[in-house]
């Protein structure tokens, strides 16, 4: 009988920070995950863009840094190959890019069935022979025979054979895989089709949903924290085209919302007779501890608070003044 090897947790080796992240906030490096969404929201869009981004090194949707250029290995099934040579195309010119410059490599197979050894194997060879930094392939439904994917049982083996590609040959792997309809508002990892195990799955995941006429991005990773409702567009430019971050409207949101949070604390200092702590205007306002005393800071700065032995409060030019008795609709009576 043999042991199983073992060893102390300090002397596990710690990933360098410069090493965390194949696309910054985006995609961790050497993750497994999934690109996922309802039908028409753009998830094979964002998974050429993760392709482009690592081969040339551009920001990915003209916002998150590259920190890992690499090979793209890419199984793009469910659109022709004119229709996804004209995709990267339009991306390209969009970034001034030449597509015959960069190392993206496309596999032309109508499907890749992993239930199926021989085609397993053909799939680690490819990678074997490739050796791509990143695998993309979709989507999941061209994966497999015809599998029921909500049993777990069938769908783990071929999660499972993935993980083995990331794992010997150090390549992070995207799997683009629908949601279900009308499922928008639901949590975005329980919205994906099928068995909980693709969200169980991923290191890094991408969720796609439709909000109105707004697109928006929820990007979740299991070692580090993610970002919610992020707006993107399909922009065009001359016969680019391109899917990018909307940076002007995340920018006005950000500041609506601190204009709302500056104006709910002046208006709690206003209305007390009295100097309030930080924690009577946290109450007051509903506010983080952090972003409270980050807030009142810059309040002091620009001299619209100032801060006494007492606690904060309006300087007395902003302080409200005693109304003169001449002014009042009604005179107070003569003594």
């Amino acid at each position: 009988m043999t042991t199983l090897p073992v060893v102390r947790a300090h002397q596990l080796s710690a990933m360098p920070e410069e090493k965390r992240w194949l696309i910054e906030d985006l995609w961790s490096q050497e993750a497994v995950g999934i690109i996922g969404g309802e039908p028409k929201s753009c998830k094979s869009f964002l998974a050429l863009s993760m392709a482009l981004a690592v081969t040339s090194g551009k920001p990915c949707l003209e916002h998150f840094d590259v920190k890992q250029t690499g090979r793209v290995l890419l199984f793009a099934a469910e659109d022709d190959a004119h229709i996804v040579r004209d995709r990267l195309d339009r991306i390209c010119a969009f970034q001034d890019l030449s597509l015959a410059d960069l190392d993206l490599w496309i596999i032309t197979s109508p499907s890749i069935h992993l239930d199926i050894e021989t085609e397993r194997l053909n799939l680690l060879e490819t990678v074997e022979n490739l050796k791509p930094t990143l695998l993309i392939l979709d989507p999941f439904i061209r994966l497999h025979t015809g599998i029921d994917e909500n049993l777990s049982s069938a769908v783990a083996p071929i999660l499972s054979s993935l993980r083995r590609i990331q794992r010997r040959h150090h390549c992070a792997v995207a799997i683009v895989h629908h949601a279900r309809k009308g499922a928008a508002h639901i949590r975005p990892g329980q919205a994906l089709r099928g068995s909980s195990e693709f969200h169980a799955w991923g290191d890094s995941n991408l969720f796609l949903r439709r909000n109105k006429d707004r697109l928006l991005l929820d990007i979740e990773h299991r070692n580090q924290p993610g970002q919610t409702a992020i707006p993107l567009v399909l922009e065009t430019k001359d016969h680019s085209l391109a899917l990018i971050r909307c940076q002007m409207q995340d920018n006005q949101s950000s500041s609506q919302k601190n204009q709302d949070i500056t104006s709910r604390v002046l208006q709690s200092l206003r209305d007390s007779k009295s100097p309030l702590r930080i924690r009577e205007i946290r109450d007051r306002c509903h506010i983080r501890t952090a972003t409270l005393t980050e807030l009142l800071k810059q309040l002091v700065t620009s001299k619209k608070v100032q801060r006494t032995k007492d606690g904060w409060s309006l300087p007395e030019a902003h302080l409200p003044s005693s109304p003169d008795p001449n002014q009042l609709p009604f005179p107070f009576p003569s003594p």
